[in-house]
């Protein structure tokens, strides 16, 4: 499975929302299976924050703002368009099993999704986050304040928390490029060519990559 894990926020700041988000009272959340499709709404356990409060509209600006200024998410998600953020609560014996991401959002359609964890390894038990590829199961304990982005299209789950509070966002991108082979190969491409351009500068040759990798993006992008 092609992935990438990216820190966008310190743990320093990362504490700052947790410290916010532990002092909001029930009224401020709402259950989980309110933002799931019927398929799963018996996998999902949890809490979500409702998107009016101010300490959601506060997070997702931070998120944004860092994504899009952050160069390997751009390269590696071609973003045209990232759609609403959750912000997620779950306690002991929470979780949310086996599932596939919608393919469409309200906005648009989701091509890469990813999970940012607020809380630290120590706040929290289990609550491993399991992509299921093709052809292997790729398990994550997400490091506090790190993105972890994947393709949408794969099943996965969150493992149940057997102590502690996991809070985490989750979000969802439309890129330029739907196909993922497509996305993953001009990732790779323009890698190799800013690897060169630092190591030994501009050159004809260099020029005709990035030449390369522009074009294919006018011709396959929406």
């Amino acid at each position: 499975m092609e992935s990438l894990e990216i820190k966008i926020f310190t743990e320093s700041e990362c504490e700052d929302f947790k410290a916010k988000l532990l002092t909001l009272t029930p009224k401020h959340w709402v259950d989980g299976k309110t933002t799931t499709g019927s398929h799963a709404k018996t996998k999902k356990i949890n809490l979500q924050l409702k998107p009016d409060t101010q300490e959601n509209k506060e997070l997702e600006r931070a998120i944004r703002e860092r994504l899009r200024n952050n160069p390997s998410f751009k390269s590696f998600c071609i973003p045209k368009k990232m759609h609403h953020n959750l912000i997620s609560r779950t306690e002991a014996g929470g979780g949310y099993g086996t599932h596939v991401d919608n393919a469409f959002m309200k906005t648009g359609r989701a091509d890469i999704s990813y999970t940012i964890c607020l809380s630290s390894e120590k706040d929290y038990k289990g609550g491993e986050l399991v992509i299921h590829g093709a052809t292997e199961t790729t398990t994550v304990k997400m490091k506090q304040g790190h993105a972890f982005i994947y393709p949408s299209n794969q099943l996965h789950q969150v493992n149940t928390v057997t102590s502690g509070i996991r809070l985490a966002c989750i979000g969802w991108v439309q890129s330029y490029i739907a196909s993922q082979e497509l996305r993953m190969n001009l990732f790779n491409l323009e890698a190799g060519a800013n690897y060169l351009l630092a190591t030994q500068g501009r050159s004809e040759a260099l020029d005709r990559i990035f030449l390369a990798h522009a074009n294919l993006l006018r011709s396959f992008g929406s």
